[in-house]
């Protein structure tokens, strides 16, 4: 059970191991997608019908009605394994086969919808997978198995994906062939964390602290990105320090690419920036085409 390409990752190391066999896969409904609003499949979806994989799909609306669970009933599988798949699996279902979610977090840290976001805008030194033996709570389950990823100060959220999916395809076969002898660790509530579900909004930023829109320029770096009240998207950004104390949003400093802004604590260096309905563009660009000099305040064109 999964949807975007976190949990391709994983289907793609189980089936190319001889041990297992994958009798079916769930994933989301099929979504509309860009302007032309194109019907489109999911991640996985997509990449089981492109290597013509041997087993049904099925893209529930509500895995909780009865008939779905049923289905998984008859198919008797020995085990769910459960990847970013977005869907609550009810009780009716954790009680048919054990179910290991693969979360992308250090559990209990960052239970929810967005651990690896949370982990960059936290600027975290480390975080990594989990595999879980799930129950009815949300990420509440005992650890079968840690592993773990340094997160370098300018990694963003693509790079650890991409990262964290090969962890999480590895801890997958491992927590399937030890499953016997491991021994379930029950989570530590107290230390518990949680996050939501981002939205577009949470990609608004201000010129406050170079160090925080810094983070979520990490974080959010793939969607929603991040963008100044008046719209204008920092699209390729720095951090150059953290406390040195400036007029909000002034150009302190213009390069051969890129400009140094100032920070009401902290500098960024500035690279591409992309106005409302117009096209990425070299931060010069912007500026000249902007009347934009040195001393001049970026946020209030």
């Amino acid at each position: 059970m999964g949807t975007p390409d976190y949990a391709t990752i994983i289907l793609d190391k189980i089936v190319k191991d001889p041990q297992y066999e994958v009798i079916a896969l769930f994933t989301q409904e099929d979504k509309k997608v860009g302007r032309k609003q194109l019907l489109t499949p999911p991640h996985i979806k997509q990449y089981a019908l492109d290597n013509n994989l041997d087993f049904p799909i099925y893209q529930p609306s509500k895995l909780r009605e009865e008939q779905n669970v049923e289905i998984i009933k008859g198919l008797n599988p020995d085990f769910i394994i459960v990847a970013a798949y977005g869907q609550i699996l009810p009780e009716s279902i954790l009680n048919i086969a054990p179910c290991i979610n693969l979360h992308a977090s250090l559990l209990p840290l960052y239970r929810g919808a967005s651990p690896i976001q949370e982990a960059l805008l936290n600027d975290d030194s480390f975080t990594g997978v989990a595999s879980m033996l799930m129950d009815v709570g949300l990420d509440t389950g005992d650890i079968l198995g840690l592993k773990y990823l340094k997160l370098d100060k300018d990694m963003c959220v693509e790079e650890a994906f991409a990262k964290l999916s090969q962890i999480a395809a590895d801890l997958t076969i491992e927590t399937l062939e030890n499953f016997e002898q491991i021994i379930p660790k029950k989570q530590n509530d107290t230390n518990a964390t949680h996050c939501g579900k981002i939205s577009k909004d949470d990609g608004l930023v201000d010129f406050t602290s170079a160090y925080k829109l810094y983070n979520k320029y990490r974080a959010y770096h793939y969607w929603p990105g991040i963008f100044l009240e008046n719209g204008l998207k920092i699209k390729t950004a720095k951090l150059r320090d953290k406390c040195s104390h400036n007029r909000v949003g002034e150009i302190l400093e213009i390069k051969n690419d890129s400009i140094l802004l100032g920070c009401e604590k902290g500098t960024l260096e500035i690279f591409e920036v992309q106005a409302p309905s117009k096209k990425q563009v070299n931060i010069i660009d912007y500026l000249n085409g902007n009347r934009l000099n040195k001393g001049d305040l970026l946020h209030w064109n």
